[in-house]
Parts: C-alpha cells; sequence; structure tokens
C-alpha cells in the first residue's frame, strides 16, 4: 500500500505532466505545479528536493513512457526493418510530446541517471547487434548505436524547433534512410553474408560477444574485440595483403 507522501508526490508529478505537455517547458514553474496540484511549495521540495528534482523526476517519467512504448514494438525477423521502426517510434514520441522530448534529451541531462533511458539505448543496442550477428552491419555495435542515436536526435530536435506548419516531415524519412545506407550493407530483401572486411569484422565481434570461445584467453579476446572493432569502424580497404604464407608480398607488406 502506497503512503500518503508517496501519493502526493504523484499527484505533484502528473500535475508537472500534464502541464508540460499542454503548455511546454516554461509552464513547468514551482507556483503553477503546487497550484495545480492543490500542495503548498515546502510539501514540493520535501518530496523532490528542488526544481531541478521534480525536473529529473518529469525527464524519469518521460522515459519510462517511451521505454513503454519502444518494448511494445517486439522483434521481427528482419533486424533491419526493426530498426525502421524503432526510428519512427522514436520521432512520433518526439514530435507527440515535445516538451517531454526536450527535457529528456535537450537540456544536457545524463542518460545514465535514468534506468529507463538506459533501457531504451540498449534495445537498440541489441537490434544492431542483431544486425552485426547477420553479417549486414559495415562498422561495430556500438558507433551504429552512437550514430543511429545521434541523428535521429537531430532530427526530432529540429522539427520540434521548426513551426509546424513548416515542417518537412520527410525529412525523417530521408535521415533514417541515409543512416540505414550507412550503417548497413543491406537495406531491404533477405539478408546476405558479409563480403567486406568491416562487416565481417562487425559479425565475428557480435559472434565471440554471444557465443565466446575457448581458443584464447580473456585477456587474449579482449585484445581480439578491439581490434575487431577498429577494423569494423575504419569502414575502408586497404591494401591487399597476400594470406598465403611464406610470400615475399605478404612479408613486404607488414615491413
Amino acid at each position: 500500500m502506497r503512503t500518503s507522501a508517496a501519493r502526493t508526490r504523484e499527484r505533484i508529478l502528473h500535475a508537472a505532466a500534464d502541464l508540460l505537455a499542454r503548455e511546454g517547458r516554461a509552464a513547468v514553474s514551482t507556483r503553477a505545479v503546487c497550484a495545480a496540484a492543490g500542495v503548498q511549495p515546502p510539501t514540493l521540495y520535501r518530496l523532490f528536493g528542488d526544481k531541478d528534482g521534480l525536473l529529473d523526476a518529469l525527464a524519469a517519467y518521460g522515459f519510462q513512457q517511451y521505454l513503454t512504448e519502444k518494448q511494445a514494438l517486439g522483434e521481427t525477423d528482419d533486424p533491419v526493418a526493426d530498426l525502421r521502426r524503432s526510428w519512427d517510434l522514436h520521432v512520433g514520441f518526439g514530435l507527440s510530446r515535445p516538451g517531454f522530448y526536450v527535457l529528456m534529451y535537450g537540456e544536457g541531462r545524463y542518460r545514465g541517471d535514468f534506468p529507463a533511458g538506459l533501457e531504451t539505448i540498449a534495445i537498440l543496442r541489441r537490434n544492431l547487434a542483431r544486425v552485426a550477428a547477420a553479417g549486414r552491419l559495415r562498422m561495430s555495435v556500438e558507433r551504429a548505436t552512437q550514430l543511429m542515436h545521434a541523428n535521429g536526435l537531430g532530427v526530432v530536435l529540429s522539427l520540434i524547433s521548426t513551426a509546424p506548419s513548416e515542417r518537412d516531415l520527410e525529412l525523417s524519412t530521408v535521415a533514417r534512410d541515409h543512416v540505414l545506407r550507412t550503417i548497413t550493407t543491406v537495406g531491404d530483401g533477405e539478408p546476405e553474408a558479409p563480403k567486406d572486411v568491416a562487416s565481417r569484422a562487425a559479425a565475428l565481434r557480435e559472434g565471440l560477444r554471444t557465443n565466446g570461445t575457448i581458443a584464447v584467453t580473456r585477456s587474449e579476446s579482449a585484445l581480439l574485440a578491439e581490434w575487431l572493432d577498429r577494423i569494423a569502424d575504419t569502414g575502408q580497404p586497404g591494401p591487399v595483403v597476400s594470406a598465403t604464407p611464406g610470400t615475399t608480398e605478404g612479408r613486404d607488406a607488414h615491413r
């Protein structure tokens, strides 16, 4: 059973969330929130510490809403299609809740302070790991995660800052498809076996992470993972080096 303090805290949080959703960030003043919740300022300060504490609680509330929607997407047999759906959900969430989105992502709050925020990124990372395991990722999972997340944020914040009547909603689709072409080897259709070195490195890195191997020690495994990430993130073909032991070309290439 919730205590009286817990119920009051929830009432204040919901009042602040309603103000944020209806009137935007500027409307969330201590006085306005207290009036909407029917409490005195000392009560708010006792339960949230100060206004920053209230804003952090609001951001956590927003991340939880976003996480719930993201978890509801589920997974299909096509991880690239799942990335498209995840992108579209992210953009839709931001444009339907601009006040929350700016509070969550646009005010320099550290996502690590919010478990739900960390889990939203973990879901993206897991989807990209599935792409890598299928041999369809052009770079490391970590870099692809950062690249897709950063581009999504940029698109949403740009659209939010544009008057609704002037927004080009196709911008999101163009940006999404550009990012997917950049980070994946196949845009549509059935998965292909990885052909370039970067994709193979990303696939092997993910295979080692999920399945492990007894062929190398823990320290060797960590070094191998670093090398594979570096190869995957280089993304550019290097000089052709003979794979045949003992050849002059192979020795000279390493001098």
